[in-house]
């Protein structure tokens, strides 16, 4: 009897339960042993081959609906030792396992893939799985979870939304995405947010926190001269990573003048304290709350098309590896199965697994840009219009155009929708 093995990798995301069901079922179907490894590469990492369950239909015939993951996940990868992939391999063979099937995000797309390379005995199959939605595949293709994500996230920002109006204050909320902003911008454009500003929007490799407090304050300008003095603005997390730690001012710093974590920062935090700093050195009183978002979103019970989607690339990643298929990503393109090998998923400049990043120049894009409340390149066109957001901002037209209008002017990379 053939084996097939099952693990998941990296962060939740609503549907994994539906790929452990279908890949498990469509095996059992066809005679194999089905084994669910526990905690991703954790133990097999280490040798050890008790942290295993066999996975019989009954098992698994109704967990479709169900949010987290029946395997655990964790976070652990083989590709960051020599020898990582290796034991995997070996642990594998002492299973008896002749296929695998690795659910997960990049991480766990290169970790499948070089654990392919050290064994040829196993055929290795990947199911993409993030609902960051950053894996290399055709811009109308999502991964699982991402849709999830998306509606629930929208409900919890128009609740937001609702307090702010309620209350009269801005949330800043910075939305998981660690290199991407797909899901920022999924639940700012789903909500109707008052802006969401990713790191996509800036093309240079750095992103100078100034550049960033001027977005939000232009905005809460901008809507001061509606009458309004709220809103919600979603930062996406990936705007950390590229911060210019020269421009970070008195953040903490470890023993060698690093800039500690980027993500320790606490993005929505600092942003807030330079802008109403910077508000209140002109007699603007505002009140910002800074949220993160993003562990709400991981384990949701997915909905009715994650589930399906999540089923459909189970059972696909089954019959790809029983026909005979390896060393590739499982992916459903137009109704089809298209797996896409692991070799061209693999950015030659950096030897990792490629990202999708959203394209600003996209008219998906323009289109949610839009309908966002922040200064543009038309707001500086009209001198009546200066005019009145120099007295929103408590600025005379010279200090207004001086301290913002270079966000009209900014070019490359996004173009006008950037502002």
């Amino acid at each position: 009897m053939k084996t097939l093995a099952i693990l998941v990798g990296g962060g939740p995301a609503p549907g994994i339960n539906a790929v452990i069901a279908a890949a498990a079922i469509e095996a059992r179907n066809h005679g194999l042993k089905v084994l669910g490894c526990y905690d991703g590469f954790r133990w097999l990492m280490a040798g050890d081959t008790t942290h295993v369950v066999e996975l019989e239909i009954s098992d698994v015939s109704r967990i479709h609906f169900e949010g987290g993951s029946i395997l655990r996940t964790s976070r652990a990868n083989p590709a960051r030792t020599p020898d990582g992939a290796r034991q995997v391999a070996e642990t594998l063979q002492a299973l008896g396992v002749d296929h695998l099937i690795a659910i997960g995000g990049d991480d766990t797309a290169f970790a499948a893939s070089r654990v392919a390379q050290a064994r040829s005995g196993v055929t290795v199959a990947h199911v993409p799985k993030t609902i960051d939605n950053d894996l290399p595949l055709p811009s109308d293709i999502v991964t699982f979870g991402f849709t999830t994500a998306c509606d629930l996230g929208k409900d919890l920002v128009r609740n937001l939304m609702q307090d702010a109006a309620t209350t009269e204050k801005w949330f800043f909320l910075t939305v998981m995405g660690r290199h991407a902003g797909h899901l920022a911008l999924g639940i700012g454009g789903a909500a109707g947010a008052t802006l969401t500003v990713i790191a996509e929007e800036f093309p240079q490799p750095t992103i100078d926190l100034q550049d960033l407090v001027d977005v939000l304050e232009g905005a809460i300008i901008k809507r001061r001269t509606q009458g309004r003095e709220q809103g919600v603005a979603i930062l996406s997390e990936g705007l950390a990573e590229k911060l210019d730690p020269a421009t970070l001012g008195s953040a903490e710093r470890d023993a060698y003048g690093n800039v500690r974590s980027l993500t320790e920062l606490e993005l929505g935090r600092v942003l807030k304290e330079r802008v109403v700093a910077s508000l209140r050195e002109r007699r603007i009183e505002v009140t910002i709350v800074a949220k993160d978002l993003g562990y709400e979103l991981r384990c949701a019970p997915p909905g009715a098309h994650d589930i399906q989607y999540s089923r459909s690339l189970g059972y696909w990643a089954t019959r790809f590896l029983l026909d005979g298929g390896t060393n590739a990503m499982v992916t459903i393109q137009a109704g089809r199965l298209v797996p896409v090998p692991f070799g061209l998923m693999i950015d030659p400049r950096t030897g990792r697994i490629r990202v999708r990043y959203v394209d600003v120049e996209s008219e998906a894009y323009q289109t949610l840009d839009a309908y966002m409340i922040r200064l543009k390149p038309e707001d500086f066109e009209q001198p009546e219009t200066v005019a009145a957001l120099a007295r929103a901002g408590n600025m005379t037209e010279a200090e207004f155009i001086a301290r913002f209008g270079r966000l009209a002017r900014r070019s490359g990379g996004a173009g006008n929708a950037t502002v």
